[in-house]
């Protein structure tokens, strides 16, 4: 039996939720190992002058703890 752990991270990128998603996990990545998998929960968008400008998640990051 696993036991498994969860934390919320939030994530922002210019460029898509794709690219948010991923940074979420390269930076929780560097303090917890054993990442099993990622939720997004929410997207979210910065918008200036009428435009995209920023997209945003907030993930949840399930890890076994050993």
């Amino acid at each position: 039996m696993a036991i498994l752990k969860v934390i919320e991270v939030m994530a922002n990128s210019n460029k898509s939720w794709e690219d948010a998603t991923k940074k979420a996990v390269k930076q929780a990545a560097k303090s917890v190992k054993n990442i099993r998998s990622v939720y997004v929960q929410d997207q979210s968008c910065a918008v200036t002058d009428g435009t995209v400008s920023d997209f945003r998640v907030n993930v949840k990051i399930t890890f076994e703890v050993k």
